[in-house]
């Protein structure tokens, strides 16, 4: 019996522990010094202001890895609370949010994407985003897709 409780903590530490693993921060990555195929921003919150907040510190980033690496593909998938900043009729009220995702988009080839599974929980339909963002079936779906083409994660949550 012990042992399997045992065996049971593990397993679970170990769950819990390769989530990590897999997403590093900017800066392991640019340590790295082996240029990625490509990188996927992954934001999720509950909180419904954390894009507003978090923007400088993402194009911050953004701009790190294109100068280390030109041309890099870079996306950002947000699929909690936070993506509802950015629904067409919030464009103007966010102190420029929108703008800086529009320029993220159009400027710097930045792929922005939303989960349009956690939007339509809450009544929103692909159409109450602008035409900039990705409405994704499903975010976490949209990251594995990255993923598969060799994309690493940075996570902010």
């Amino acid at each position: 019996m012990l042992g399997q409780i045992k065996r049971l903590v593990l397993s679970v530490l170990f769950i819990l522990y390769v989530p990590c693993v897999m997403a590093l921060g900017v800066d392991e990555l640019l340590a790295e010094n082996a240029r990625p195929e490509g990188v996927v921003f992954e934001v999720v919150s509950k909180d419904p202001a954390l894009l507003q907040v978090l923007l400088p510190r993402l194009q911050d980033d953004i701009n790190r890895l294109r100068r280390h690496y030109p041309g890099l593909p870079l996306a950002v998938v947000s699929h909690g609370r936070e993506q509802f900043a950015l629904l067409s009729k919030d464009d103007g009220k966010k102190e420029g949010l929108h703008e800086l995702v529009r320029q993220m988009v159009k400027q710097q080839g930045v792929e922005v994407h939303v989960c349009g599974t956690y939007a339509e929980r809450y009544g929103y339909l692909p159409e109450d985003f602008p035409e900039y963002v990705d409405v994704s079936a499903e975010g976490p779906a949209q990251i594995n897709d990255y993923r598969e083409l060799g994309y690493r994660v940075v996570r902010y949550r």
